[in-house]
């Protein structure tokens, strides 16, 4: 998809990001009802009301869809182009009332994530970007972090993990912890080098991480499974896990993990 073709889709994407905002605007975090889902998911009438208008605004002819909150229909495995979307990522940060939640989407092009954009309604912060333009912050160009060893980086964990205590394996890491909702929203900041590194040794959906897997390759950086090089719109779209970092630190924080991984996969 040559990258004069990525213009007309960013512009899908932040004029339904926009609209998401104005929908967002009527609700207030902290004082929403939630359903649970099968896994004890939290759902709420927010996550069905931004799917419908993600889809109405993003889907045309002869592309795929995969969201979150809409059933999937097996068609979008021969599409070329699919939108794997998550309306609400961080639900439980919305319903509490936490700052980090975020709406995520990526636009899949022969099973690669091209393009990406992830807003934070309760912010106003809009990442946007693809891979061959770049990727900007409130409208700014950025990249991702080009700090060079993991001494002193700043590594945002997933805040429910955290207090799971799966992190304190890494407490006398060389690296800075900093816990936070929405892996969407950690990816985010990692592409717009407002962090250098986040990782999950917790399986994901590709809806969680599409979006945010975009940004940082678009931004420079690097985005793999613990397995190795991710693939995008599968039959069952699910995920090891995640690491993404800037580009010099690939190496130092694969090594690193490369142990804890091994512990995970038996």
């Amino acid at each position: 998809m040559a990258s004069s073709t990525y213009s007309e889709i960013l512009e899908r994407i932040r004029s339904a990001l926009q609209a998401a905002k104005q929908i967002f605007a009527g609700y207030t975090p902290g004082r929403i009802a939630a359903e649970y889902k099968s896994g004890h998911d939290p759902v709420t009438a927010a996550d069905r009301e931004i799917d419908g208008l993600l889809k109405e605004h993003l889907l045309r002819e002869g592309e795929g869809w995969l969201s979150e909150e809409s059933t999937d229909d097996d068609r979008r495995l021969g599409r070329k182009r699919v939108w794997v979307v998550d309306p609400l990522d961080g639900t439980r940060e919305f319903v509490a009332g936490i700052p980090e939640f975020s709406v995520s989407i990526a636009l899949v092009d022969k099973g690669r994530p091209v393009v990406g954009g992830i807003l934070n309604p309760a912010t106003g912060e809009t990442f946007l970007g693809s891979v061959g333009s770049g990727v900007t912050y409130d409208g700014t160009p950025r990249r991702a972090s080009q700090h060079n060893g993991l001494g002193g980086a700043l590594v945002l964990a997933s805040r429910s993990e955290v207090a799971r205590g799966e992190w304190e394996r890494f407490r006398d890491a060389p690296f800075r912890i900093q816990a936070m909702g929405s892996v969407a929203y950690k990816l985010a900041r990692v592409a717009a080098g407002l962090a250098d590194v986040t990782f999950t040794l917790t399986p994901k959906h590709e809806w969680d991480v599409a979006a945010g897997a975009a940004l940082v390759l678009s931004g420079g950086g690097f985005v793999e499974s613990l397995d190795g090089p991710l693939a995008w719109n599968q039959k069952h779209p699910k995920i090891s896990g995640l690491i993404a970092g800037g580009p010099l630190l690939r190496h130092e924080l694969s090594e690193f993990l490369r142990p804890h991984m091994s512990v995970v996969s038996e």
